[in-house]
């Protein structure tokens, strides 16, 4: 939602009298409506009817049958496709837009084939390095396509398809070893122990946390400690507090835990280190900030696309990567490659630049004028 809201305030900027709906399933219905309205934006939000298909990369044939739960979530859900399907046909036959734009994820199927029928013109924008299925399904009707990392890594149309980058929030922005130490401070830590700092993702990673819990005595023998456990993992993490110490407001020890921030920019500004999981979005974020990052990409998503992500920072020798099975096996792989990119500023320099190369400035701004653009021809 937030590279949507960042989207169409570039929009705004250029067609200010511009109607715009955002369009979400029932499940993330409150989330954006929370988000605009937190950001002050008279934006109209509309529920669509739709279901994911539920593919499992360490599944085999026999194990669906096994979790015959699963097919019939899969049954299921293609029937609220259909739904989804006809409830948008007939939206937008009653309001046709001049362009969709389609950000990704599964809600975007059922409005995208209603707009392939009704000949719409509709935008979609890749973040990971390997297309979703969704988009993967659309792309071939798509007027253009937009893509978060490189056109290399992709294997659209060259005359559809363009390298716009992944729009975060301005705050993502590199700091100045000043700044660094202001943050520090701010977080409660002192600066006498370089930080590392423990995302993974808004709901968080069990097997993240999980290697944290068992290696942390190690980590702050020589390493301050910052640990987002993330919205459903905290719960359980609650023992870590125990290491958590605090006296009339200040922090007595070097660790801290909590459930999520809506202020990532601080914690990754006061990072010496970041372990996270390799999301697009968060990755735009730690290589717009110039970070030197620790990556476990998580293996189980559907497409690898996680992998695929990490892959293509690791061979631009712009991260190191932990594969999450050997952490989760072995949580002393993630303690020692820790330690060895703490005692090596210069190789956490030469990752953080080759990181920065990722990036692509004014992404919300070259997005917004892909869709005018498209919506222009349309007039």
């Amino acid at each position: 939602m937030t590279p949507v809201v960042a989207v169409v305030r570039e929009i705004w900027k250029v067609r200010p009298r511009a109607k715009i709906e955002f369009w979400t399933d029932k499940k993330y219905f409150k989330n954006a409506r929370k988000i605009t309205v937190e950001n002050g934006m008279d934006l109209r939000i509309r529920k669509v009817v739709a279901g994911k298909l539920r593919r499992y990369t360490n599944f085999t044939f026999f194990m669906y049958l096994q979790h015959f739960d699963v097919v019939l979530k899969n049954i299921r859900d293609f029937f609220k496709n259909i739904i989804g399907f006809f409830q948008s046909f007939f939206r937008l036959i009653k309001n046709r837009p001049d362009v969709i734009f389609f950000k990704g994820g599964f809600v975007c199927l059922p409005v995208g084939t209603a707009a392939k029928i009704l000949r719409i013109p509709y935008v979609i924008h890749d973040s990971d390095a390997a297309p979703g299925l969704t988009n993967r399904l659309l792309a071939k009707r798509a007027t253009k396509i937009a893509t978060g990392m490189p056109l290399e890594y992709y294997s659209y149309p060259a005359d559809r398809a363009e390298w716009t980058g992944i729009p975060i929030n301005d705050e993502f922005q590199p700091v100045t070893a000043a700044k660094q130490r202001s943050l520090k401070k701010e977080l409660g830590f002192a600066n006498d122990k370089p930080l590392l700092v423990v995302t993974g993702g808004s709901l968080g990673a069990q097997n993240i946390n999980y290697a944290i819990r068992d290696i942390l005595p190690s980590l702050l023998k020589f390493t301050s400690v910052m640990l987002v456990a993330g919205r459903e993992r905290y719960p359980e993490m609650m023992d870590l507090k125990d290491y958590e110490v605090w006296e009339d407001g200040e922090l007595k020890t070097n660790f801290r835990m909590v459930k999520f921030s809506s202020e990532m920019f601080k914690l990754f500004g006061a990072a010496d280190v970041v372990v996270s999981r390799a999301g697009a979005s968060t990755m735009t974020e730690l290589s717009s900030m110039a970070k030197a990052v620790i990556m476990v990409p998580n293996a189980k998503l559907p497409g690898y696309h996680q992998v695929k992500n990490a892959k293509a920072y690791e061979k631009a020798n712009a991260v190191v990567v932990v594969e999450d099975s050997e952490m989760h096996e072995k949580p002393e792989i993630l303690l020692e490659a820790i330690r060895r990119l703490m005692k090596n500023e210069a190789k956490r320099e030469e990752m953080s630049k080759n990181l920065r190369a990722f990036v692509k400035d004014n992404a919300a701004e070259n997005l917004a004028n892909t869709i005018i653009s498209v919506a222009k021809n349309q007039d």
